[in-house]
C-alpha cells in the first residue's frame, strides 16, 4: 500500500526540481522530505531518486510514479471536495496566500471572521507575490491566493483558475513634506521624471509595473533604493531621499514629514481572489472568498 503523504514527497519533488524546493512547498525541513523519500523507495523497491550534481533528479521510475502520484493526489482534493459539499459545512484545512499588503489588510479580518463562523475550519496563511500566489495554487500548495494587477499590466490567471474580485486599491504617491508638490491636490506620474524613486526589488510585480507605466510614458526612472517592506520605503522618503508609490490597501500610519497626494489619471491595483476551479463546491472555499469580499468592501465604504 502505496502511503499518500510520500506520494505528496514525491509530487512535490517532481514540481519543484529539488529537496529544498519541495520542502519549502510543503512546509517541512529538508531532511524530513528525504526520510519520506526514503521510506518511499523501500515500499516500492526501486531507486526513485538519483544524485545530480550537488542535487538530485528523478530516476525513470521516479517520473513515472509522480505521475502517477499527481493523478491520486488530484482525485483525492476531488473526493475532499465532494465530502465537504455533500455535508454542506467549512470544516477541514484551508491554506491560503496573499501579496504582503493584503496579507497586513485583508487576511487578519478575513481570517478572524472565517474562525467565528466555521469554528471547524482550520486556516492557515503564507505572504507570496501575485506570481508566486498563483503558481502555488496552480501546484496545489495552496488552497487560494490573493493576488493583484494593475489598471494597465493584468497579471496572466493560467486556465483551469476561477477568479473573484475583491477590490481597487487606489494608489497615491508618497513624498516628504518639503517637495514642491507636497501640497497638491493631485499629481501625474511625469511630474516625477526627475525625482529619485524607492521601490520594490527588481523583479518584484510592482516595481516591473512602475518600470513599464513611467517608460510608457516615455521617462526613464531614477531607481535609488529598493525594499520589499512598505515601510522601509516610507522610511527613506521621509529622509527626504526620494518619492515611493503607496498603495492604500494596509498602509501604516504615515511617518513624521511624509505625505502622500492622489494620482490625477486614478491610478490603482486590481485585487482578486484565486484558486482552482475544481474546488469550487467546497464550502470553505466559497466562505474564503466571501470573508475576503466582505472585508474588501468594509475598506472601499
Amino acid at each position: 500500500m502505496l502511503n499518500l503523504e510520500r506520494l505528496r514527497t514525491l509530487d512535490a519533488l517532481a514540481r519543484h526540481g529539488s529537496v529544498s524546493g519541495a520542502a519549502a512547498g510543503l512546509h517541512v525541513t529538508t531532511s524530513a522530505v528525504s526520510q519520506q523519500m526514503a521510506k518511499l523507495e523501500r515500499e516500492v523497491g526501486q531507486q526513485l531518486l538519483a544524485k545530480n550534481g550537488r542535487g538530485v533528479r528523478l530516476t525513470d521510475a521516479g517520473r513515472l510514479l509522480a505521475d502517477h502520484a499527481r493523478q491520486i493526489i488530484s482525485q483525492v482534493q476531488l473526493a475532499q471536495s465532494d465530502l465537504e459539499a455533500q455535508r454542506g459545512r467549512a470544516v477541514g484545512e484551508l491554506r491560503m496566500a496573499a501579496f504582503p499588503t493584503a496579507a497586513r489588510g485583508l487576511l487578519p479580518a478575513a481570517v478572524a471572521d472565517l474562525r467565528a463562523e466555521h469554528p471547524g475550519l482550520r486556516v492557515s496563511t503564507v505572504e507570496w507575490e501575485p506570481e508566486q500566489g498563483v503558481a502555488a495554487v496552480v501546484r496545489g500548495d495552496v488552497d487560494l491566493a490573493v493576488v493583484l494587477d494593475w489598471y494597465n499590466k493584468p497579471l496572466g490567471v493560467p486556465d483551469g483558475l476561477r477568479k473573484a474580485a475583491v477590490l481597487d486599491d487606489i494608489t497615491d504617491v508618497a513624498m516628504p513634506n518639503t517637495h514642491p508638490l507636497a501640497a497638491r491636490e493631485s499629481v501625474d506620474l511625469t511630474d516625477f521624471a526627475d525625482d529619485e524613486w524607492i521601490t520594490w526589488p527588481e523583479g518584484a510585480f510592482c516595481h516591473e509595473w512602475l518600470l513599464f507605466t513611467l517608460r510608457g510614458q516615455g521617462i526613464e526612472p531614477r531607481v535609488a533604493h529598493t525594499a520589499e517592506e512598505h515601510q522601509t520605503q516610507l522610511a527613506f522618503v521621509a529622509a527626504g531621499l526620494g518619492v515611493c508609490v503607496a498603495p492604500r490597501l494596509g498602509r501604516d500610519p504615515l511617518p513624521e514629514g511624509v505625505v502622500t497626494v492622489p494620482v490625477r489619471e486614478g491610478v490603482s491595483r486590481h485585487v482578486y481572489v484565486v484558486w482552482r476551479a475544481e474546488a469550487d463546491r467546497r464550502p470553505s472555499i466559497r466562505a474564503a472568498v466571501e470573508a475576503i469580499q466582505r472585508c474588501g468592501a468594509g475598506l472601499c465604504t
